[in-house]
């Protein structure tokens, strides 16, 4: 065979071998179709997202959007406990084929993985027992308030309060939730996650979302490529939306509703 027979003959196979790679990181959808099964990656240790309940099954809003996309799929759903180390892996590697762990989009994600429209509201809020009613920033004044220095709810938590609050700054979330749980302050500013830490672990204190400081939607994860799988779960998310079931399961999780979420 001639030299440039060679590289014609190579060409063509590398077009083959491309063509191939093409329609197989196409299957996601078809496995699923064919299988009657999604497997869905969720949290277990980030309440109020995802964690074990009592009967130690898996809960949260992460998991009930993972049984609400596969009942509208008419798939069941075989959910996949992961961390937040591991769940872009287990999408990479197959062990998944969607990841809905409060997972915030990013260039450096993007790179690497597909984001459908976002599900979900994770935010940054002041929180405070149902007795103390708190309606605006307004009513802040003359309330003491703890927050971690320096944390993205400090900076929020300093461009809104009004004169007369009392702002109690400690070192870490953990002696931040002390302060309030302890009743050394009345309220506290601090991320939906820590707070709903808290609320599952102090039941007895009645504490509720009051404010919310800052915004930060929540995406499902996709393997790269999988246009078909992320274009059907987009439609589900869509019609959730249109439908008020997600402003819903977050009203259950966040004690607020999703609100406007990000495509």
């Amino acid at each position: 065979m001639t030299s440039s027979k060679r590289l014609f003959s190579l060409g063509l196979t590398a077009v083959a071998l491309l063509a191939a790679s093409g329609v197989h990181a196409q299957t996601a959808l078809d496995g699923i179709v064919k299988s009657k099964t999604i497997k869905i990656a969720v949290p277990t240790d980030f309440p109020p997202y995802g964690m074990v309940g009592v009967d130690l099954a898996p809960q949260g809003l992460d998991v009930d959007m993972a049984n609400y996309i596969g009942k509208q799929m008419g798939v069941k759903v075989e959910l996949v406990p992961v961390t937040s180390a591991n769940r872009i892996a287990y999408l990479q590697t197959k062990k998944a084929d969607l990841v809905i762990s409060t997972l915030g989009k990013n260039p450096d994600r993007e790179k690497v993985i597909d984001f459908t429209a976002a599900y979900s509201p994770f935010f940054q809020a002041v929180f405070g027992p149902k007795s103390i009613t708190v309606k605006s920033f307004a009513d802040l004044s003359g309330k003491t308030i703890s927050v971690t220095r320096a944390a993205l709810e400090d900076q929020e938590l300093t461009k809104v309060a009004p004169t007369g609050t009392d702002i109690k700054r400690f070192e870490d979330n953990n002696t931040t939730v002390s302060a309030y749980t302890a009743g050394q302050v009345q309220l506290i500013a601090t991320g939906v996650s820590v707070a709903g830490n808290m609320m599952t672990k102090n039941p007895q204190l009645n504490t509720e979302y009051k404010l919310l400081l800052k915004d930060s939607p929540n995406f499902i994860g996709v393997a790269k490529g999988e246009d078909a799988l992320r274009l059907k779960v987009n439609e589900v998310i869509a019609a959730a939306k249109k439908s008020g079931d997600i402003d819903k399961i977050a009203v259950k999780w966040l004690g607020r509703p999703a609100g406007t979420l990000p495509e």
